[in-house]
């Protein structure tokens, strides 16, 4: 979409392929994770290319990222708990978070050059350096249903608990705070560092207009840290 409210529209090779998660990438194009068990690429003229090499089938890579190390890194929400790598030329690796079935959902690289991510089932934050050595942190609110998470201006990372109805901060040392949402049953999921220095997250449960910007059915929310 342009800043005049046009949009364009790119058809994807594999038809009802169950796209995701989007990031730039290194090279100046935009990499997504696709349902069809694949890792896309599009150039901004619209030039596509599928790389379908994901060892685990059926493993729906969702939410991914650019890595410090020039690679893309993704989460396998229903393998075994995997945390997904490619390279620019397509070559993919694997690795398994400590925590099998943990769905990991929102990746996201940190201000210490690891990648950081949410696990579902696993209720935990992850960490994985680019040589593949993980470490979990366990969250004090049980069942909290993780979601998204973004590195903060503050070097921490700030993720959504969509059950808990939280935003949660962990610093890189693996100390983690919680700050309850004042609306009941807000369901935050995306989340985003802002220009003006605060966090952004989006409500999917609420219906409301304040000092947040709304869109849809969503409000918009900050959070200053």
């Amino acid at each position: 979409i342009s800043t005049a409210g046009a949009f364009t529209e790119y058809i994807v090779p594999t038809a009802a392929s169950g796209l995701i998660g989007i990031t730039p990438g290194p090279d100046g194009a935009l990499w997504f994770t696709e349902n069809a068990n694949k890792i896309g690429r599009i150039t901004t003229s619209g030039a596509f290319t599928e790389y379908s090499g994901i060892p685990i089938p059926t493993s729906f890579p969702t939410w991914i990222t650019a890595g410090p190390d020039g690679a893309l890194w993704f989460t396998q929400y229903s393998g075994l708990g995997e945390i997904g790598r490619v390279t620019t030329t397509g070559t993919f690796s694997e690795y398994y978070t400590p925590t099998l079935n943990s769905e990991p959902f929102g990746i996201v690289a940190g201000s210490d050059g690891a990648l950081w991510f949410t696990e579902n089932t696993g209720n935990k934050i992850g960490r994985i350096t680019t040589g593949g050595t993980f470490s979990e942190y366990n969250l004090p609110s049980a069942s909290s249903a993780l979601s998204g998470i973004a590195a903060g201006p503050d070097g921490a990372l700030w993720f959504t608990e969509s059950s808990a109805n939280k935003i949660g901060r962990i610093a890189p040392s693996g100390t983690i705070s919680e700050y309850p949402i004042p609306s009941v049953a807000a369901g935050p999921l995306g989340i985003v560092a802002g220009p003006d220095g605060a966090l952004w997250f989006a409500e999917q449960g609420t219906n409301k207009r304040s000092e947040e910007r709304r869109v849809g059915k969503e409000r918009r929310s900050r959070w200053s840290p």
